[in-house]
């Protein structure tokens, strides 16, 4: 038994081609797939896809995909629109491994000190195991197979321990070969697996006679693996609640449960290295009549290197990440970049597609720089040595010299992108022939001062509601929001309001409901941009369109005009008093798409179609799922939790991972909480008895 060759590597990650399955470009997109392509064909490092709302980017994308064959990493700014885009890329290759890569805290108080209160805050942080186990699917992917996506949030360009070492350190198991259980046990242990007599979860194994049984971190499913005559007799995978066989294997490979690894020569390497870095950061401390701030790190120090002797980890290790690298200071880390394919020369060999780009480059180009600060106050301070600023997120410059082609999408690229890219593709045609919405501009000092613009939206949303049409409305404040939707209803309109206090599950409930007409007209800030897919909507009146800034950038007041382009009657109101900058370009650039939109309908003799988009309630089928299985708990309560109550917490728990596992982050939280309550229930039943 031995780590996997590297022959064998580079085979196996060779193996898998893109197969995109059932659908066919339409609109602009055969353009931009071709002119993408091309691109790429010709060297350009950086393109831009410009895509108007509701022309199917991420379609346009996934044909590139195919075409060019290469891994593909997926940068969206957020969990939630990376957990939509890994369901549609999963959509469009149901037989490729597409990934989710976010970052694992439910809950994360980063480690800092306030010097003004004196106030050391330590590093607080609840892991979400599942999302774990999914950024260990993804990077177990990527050293295995080429027909790989990943979509990630910005947590990728954060350190993740070194691939060489991660991928050095799996074991290959094979039947035949020679193996004692003492032995493979001792090997789990090394790469950071733990032995339980309990329920196995990803990460952890057992010993049953002559059997382990093992969980690899990457799965939810149980390798058992039986040993007789010192060898490997027979192996095969197990569902772990139901214990039915899932698959007899010959040959399995278990990655280390961490990526933060290191072997025995390692550590000690670092363990001395770091012992020097501590000595001279002391001398210093010393030298600056630092008392307090040397014995602080000292002692903190010296605790965590007792540590890394005996066990080989500590809590915060990743502080240490430059030593146990063997990097020079102020060399970047590793991160998931680097187990993408690269060629012999280290040169990437993966594309690289930044989402929603106006909004994620930012984001990547800010990270540095925060974290940097809250790091340079703890080594002032002796709560951290210098090395510890190694442990970061990459420069934006460091981001750039590690990916090779780049395509930005948006909607509303930024001078950025557009600058830096060889060529901007738009795609500005939707295969449903609908136009960008028409526009109207209001001066309000004709129409009487606020609340007259109020008044005049009202009149031209009663028309549209009288129509069956929905309404939407913008504001510049999470109060002005609430009082104008209380407003309308005073008034006699149906509406409610959308901002970002309200919690997740009742913000899909609210949507739905005015998808299904239960009000007419929803009133929001800025949730009402990129996201929300709303076809019913056919009137959107954007109040106090001239208070130039964020809300009323041209980038934003683009994004909300875009939610009026899913319907053929989509129209916009735009209340102002004069023209600024941003009304100037979001105006020229929509009309400029209109007609283009409508030379190509008459061109190609199109009528334009609405979006046709069935309602789906998630929180009432989440409800219903509560509701069954609080129906089943009371009527388990009686029978089978009496008998057994673990097993039902196990198959709760079991339904939660499924539910992660498809990205359905609703269905798992109320599971999560299902289990939570039979936990505390079966406590209640031990006190009891006690």
């Amino acid at each position: 038994m031995s780590s996997e060759s590297n022959t064998e590597r580079k085979r196996k990650r060779n193996e898998g081609t893109f197969n995109l399955k059932g659908f066919v470009p339409a609109g602009d997109q055969p353009k931009a797939i071709k002119e993408l392509v091309e691109g790429l064909s010709k060297r350009m490092k950086r393109q831009t896809l410009l895509g108007a709302t509701g022309t199917g980017k991420t379609f346009t994308i996934a044909n590139v995909i195919q075409q060019i064959q290469k891994p593909t990493l997926v940068i969206a700014h957020n969990k939630t629109l990376a957990a939509q885009l890994a369901q549609e890329f999963r959509t469009f290759f149901p037989d490729s491994a597409v990934h989710y890569f976010v970052s694992y805290y439910d809950y994360y108080q980063p480690e800092a000190y306030m010097p003004v209160t004196d106030t050391y805050i330590e590093k607080d942080a609840q892991i979400n195991e599942e999302i774990d186990r999914l950024r260990h699917a993804s990077t177990q992917a990527l050293l295995t197979r080429k027909d790989t996506i990943i979509v990630a949030s910005v947590s990728c360009i954060y350190g993740l321990g070194s691939p060489v070492d991660y991928e050095r350190e799996n074991i290959r198991l094979s039947v035949g070969d020679s193996a004692t259980k003492v032995g493979l046990m001792q090997k789990f242990v090394g790469i950071y697996y733990e032995r339980t007599n309990a329920d196995l979860s990803p990460g952890t194994f057992r010993a049953l006679g002559n059997r382990i049984d093992i969980m690899p971190i990457s799965e939810t499913v149980m390798l058992q693996i039986e040993i007789a005559g010192g060898k490997i007799s027979h192996m095969h995978t197990v569902d772990p609640v139901s214990m039915k066989l899932i698959e007899v294997v010959q040959d399995y490979f278990i990655f280390p449960a961490k990526h933060f690894i290191s072997d025995i020569p390692t550590r000690e390497r670092a363990v001395q290295t770091i012992e020097k870095e501590l000595k001279e950061q002391l001398a210093y401390f010393d030298k600056e009549g630092k008392i307090l701030e040397a014995e602080r790190l000292k002692r903190r120090t010296r605790y965590d290197v007792a540590m890394i002797k005996e066990v080989g980890f500590c809590q915060g290790i990743e502080n240490y990440s430059r030593h146990l690298s063997g990097k020079d200071p102020g060399v970047a880390p590793d991160t998931l970049l680097e187990y993408f394919p690269h060629d012999e020369k280290g040169n990437p060999l993966f594309l690289t597609v930044i989402d929603e780009s106006h909004v994620t480059l930012p984001q990547l180009h800010g990270m540095y720089a925060g974290d940097q600060s809250r790091k340079n106050t703890l080594v002032e301070y002796g709560f951290r040595l210098p090395s510890a600023k190694d442990n970061r997120p990459l420069q934006y410059e460091e981001f750039e010299g590690r990916v090779g082609d780049v395509i930005y999408v948006s909607a509303t690229p930024g001078n950025y992108e557009r600058e830096i890219s060889s060529q901007v593709v738009e795609q500005i045609i939707r295969p449903t022939g609908l136009l960008d919405p028409v526009l109207d501009v209001r001066k309000v000092e004709e129409i009487g001062k606020y609340p007259g613009q109020v008044h005049d939206f009202i009149t031209e949303a009663v028309k549209d509601i009288k129509s069956s049409g929905r309404v939407l409305a913008t504001t510049l404040t999470k109060k002005m929001a609430e009082n104008l939707s209380e407003y309308l209803k005073e008034q006699g309109v149906k509406a409610e309001y959308l901002h970002s206090d309200i919690k997740t599950m009742e913000r899909i409930s609210i949507l739905t409901s005015f998808r299904r007409g239960e009000f007419d007209c929803l009133v929001g800030v800025n949730l009402l941009r990129e996201g929300l897919d709303l076809p019913e909507v056919t009137l959107i009146g954007i109040l106090d369109a001239d208070k130039e800034g964020f809300l009323r950038s041209e980038t934003s007041l683009i994004q909300t005009i875009g939610r009026a382009a899913r319907n053929v009657n989509g129209r916009v109101i735009l209340y102002a008093d004069r023209m600024t900058g941003s009304l100037e370009r979001a105006i020229g650039e929509t009309n400029r798409r209109r007609k283009i939109q409508e030379d190509y309908n008459i061109k190609h003799k199109i009528t334009p179609t609405t979006i046709k988009k069935n309602i789906k309630d998630i929180t009432e089928e989440l409800q219903s799922t509560h509701e069954k299985a609080v129906n089943e708990e009371l009527r388990v309560d009686q029978k089978l939790f009496a008998k057994n109550p673990n097993k039902l917490i196990t198959l709760k728990e079991k339904q939660m991972k499924e539910a992660v596992k498809i990205l359905d982050f609703e269905t798992a939280a109320i599971l999560r909480d299902e289990v939570v309550f039979l936990k505390e229930k079966l406590l209640k039943e031990s006190t009891k008895i006690k």
